[in-house]
């Protein structure tokens, strides 16, 4: 069988970019936002699991441009048409893509499995971030921010994003990092939308009851720190806790067989089909 790209009737864009043997869709959501799925094509190589995956774009996400209407108007709760459009689905989240599904509580029915990659359950993760940049300043990215202030265009949230790269991979990776960032589709609507109506007031609105769940990030991670999944409440025999050594925000690139394992963890505790 060959699955093809498609668009929901919002305008969420899934893209297959792997298909193995196995009834799992697996659909990759970006951080950011603004940085298109293209990001997440070194994960969906890297964990090579069962079934198809996809890369996911929100409406006016990355290159995922829509002419005329308001393509934020529905985020995130549109990401439900992305779920409802495949069997067996699991969901997953990088950085603020996993927010965002945190954000959608008519997903846990939908899913037959979640992943949050590096990822938050609420705002808290900013005032830390903040902190970190202070202790930690790089001249490039605050320039660059500054230009990007005044002037918010994509290429410029390129050029801040590529200026901030050591702040998201460990030394060994900063190399692979920029030139990840470098190569990407961005679109700094999409940051203005969430700037304005997501990031600061993010808390999630669900978590699941029963869910097979992997958490997994970084050890070294030092934009989203992963300390804030360590409250009993994101704790059950249903969700898997994974820490990678030696990785930061994007574990992949630096760890790519540590995510490999615990993707394979989870999709071992996804029950089979009825």
């Amino acid at each position: 069988m060959t699955v093809h790209e498609f668009r929901t009737a919002s305008g969420v864009r899934l893209r297959p970019v792997a298909e193995r043997p196995g009834d799992l869709n697996w659909l990759l959501l970006p951080g950011g936002p603004g940085i298109g799925s293209e990001s997440l094509r070194g994960l969906a190589d890297a964990v090579g699991v069962a079934g198809v995956t996809w890369l996911v774009d929100l409406p006016g996400d990355g290159s995922n441009l829509v002419v005329g209407g308001d393509p934020f108007a529905g985020w995130p709760g549109v990401l439900v048409e992305a779920a409802e459009a495949l069997p067996r689905v699991v969901f997953v989240g990088h950085s603020t893509g996993g927010m965002y599904l945190l954000s959608v509580p008519e997903l846990e029915p939908l899913l037959a499995g979640l992943v949050l990659v590096s990822s938050a359950p609420h705002a808290g993760w900013m005032q830390q971030f903040v902190g970190m940049t202070q202790e930690c300043p790089l001249p490039a990215a605050e320039a660059a921010g500054a230009v990007y202030g005044a002037d918010p265009t994509d290429e410029h949230l390129r050029r801040l994003t590529v200026a901030a790269v050591p702040w998201s991979f460990t030394p060994a990776g900063v190399a692979a990092g920029a030139e990840l960032m470098a190569r990407m589709p961005f679109n700094a609507a999409a940051v203005e939308w969430s700037a304005q109506n997501f990031d600061s007031t993010y808390v999630s609105r669900w978590w699941p009851a029963r869910l097979p769940t992997l958490v997994v990030g970084g050890v070294q991670d030092r934009v989203v720190a992963q300390s804030l999944w360590d409250e009993p409440r994101y704790r059950g025999g249903h969700v898997l806790h994974r820490r990678i050594e030696g990785a930061a925000h994007f574990p992949w690139v630096e760890r790519p067989d540590g995510v490999r394992a615990a993707f394979h963890e989870l999709a071992a505790a996804v029950p089979a089909a009825r």
